[in-house]
């Protein structure tokens, strides 16, 4: 299993598009980074954000499991676009 680097907060604004994406309740392209450092997308819907110990993850309606800040982008808005 690859360890990941401590969790770093990404920035607020970033965090609504992602809830705004959730509440949409509609799939989404989701572009994230593996916990190997490979890029790899998902078009799923995304069911949850929640809160644990070592960071803030999207929960996909699969189950999946992505941490915020490995999320590339989704739908097109990058997260690099914003300032953390």
């Amino acid at each position: 299993m690859t360890r990941l680097a401590p969790y770093r907060p990404i920035s607020c604004d970033f965090h609504d598009v992602l809830e705004a994406t959730a509440t949409r309740r509609a799939s989404a392209t989701i572009e994230y980074l593996t916990p190997a450092g490979r890029q790899a997308r998902a078009y799923a819907r995304i069911a949850d954000i929640v809160t644990r110990r070592d960071g803030e993850y999207l929960i996909l309606a699969s189950g999946e499991a992505i941490r915020l800040d490995r999320v590339v982008s989704v739908d097109g808005v990058r997260r690099g676009a914003f300032h953390d």
